[in-house]
């Protein structure tokens, strides 16, 4: 399912973070995705310095997610080599944002250095995805990932 609103990588780089808020909320979760979704790290600070900021973590640090639908997990593409590492299970459940549904990243039981992070995503334009960050309970950022062939 995709939301009709086509936000973009770029667009979402563009909004503030009580703007991403906003549209978090008003997305559906779209489905479970298939396969690599390049990811970008979005501060909700500016175009220019969220650009920036997005450019440096993909060269340096997270490239995106590859998502294993039949074994309902994921790996991140981590290092400037873009290693698959740090595994999470991937299921719907409840956002801790507004109790509405949402796919959750969890990685409490499968990753020793990030089982304190939950990752939530939901659908905002054909194969691009909004994501929240949570450590523990806080919520500490924003990231976008957008898929070539969206296959859900």
């Amino acid at each position: 399912m995709s939301h009709g609103t086509g936000f973009d990588t770029g667009r979402l780089l563009a909004m503030s973070r009580p703007e991403l808020d906003r549209l978090f909320l008003a997305s559906p979760p779209g489905g479970i995705p298939r396969g690599k979704g390049i990811g970008t790290v979005l501060l909700g600070r500016g175009t220019k310095v969220s650009t920036v900021a997005a450019t440096l973590v993909r060269r340096l640090a997270w490239q995106g997610k590859v998502f294993d639908y039949d074994r309902g997990e994921l790996r991140n593409m981590v290092t400037p080599f873009g290693v698959r590492a740090v595994r999470a299970k991937v299921y719907r459940d409840e956002s801790w944002l507004d109790d509405g549904e949402c796919i959750v990243l969890d990685y409490s039981h499968t990753s020793l250095l990030a089982h304190w992070i939950r990752d939530e995503i939901r659908c905002t334009g054909h194969g691009t995805y909004l994501g929240v960050v949570y450590w523990g309970r806080h919520r500490i950022l924003h990231f976008g990932l957008s898929f070539r062939d969206p296959q859900s």
